[in-house]
């Protein structure tokens, strides 16, 4: 029979591994940690889910998730080498 000591030093199941890297990497976040990844305010995404053009999203119930491969996809659709790219975007005159 193992002892106590001995259970505690063999190491754990691939799967239990893989699901406490996950933890501390997690593919899904929250509004609220999506706009920390992506340095905008919570409220820059709630708008873009009304209004459309944010990242894609997912609902869990009353839920909104975002899976962290969106973000990148979604940021990186946003990547310009210049201001006279075609298709970068334009602001209208501020004043």
């Amino acid at each position: 029979m193992a002892s106590a000591s001995t259970l505690s030093r063999s190491p754990a199941h691939p799967a239990a591994q893989a699901h406490a890297a996950d933890a501390g990497n997690p593919e899904f976040l929250t509004t609220e940690e999506a706009a920390v990844f992506l340095r905008l305010s919570p409220r820059t995404l709630e708008k873009q889910r009304v209004l459309g053009g944010g990242p894609r999203y997912r609902k869990f119930g009353a839920r909104v998730l975002y899976a962290v491969g969106d973000l990148r996809a979604w940021a990186d659709s946003r990547a310009y080498g210049m201001t006279s790219d075609p298709g970068s975007p334009q602001r209208a005159n501020v004043r």
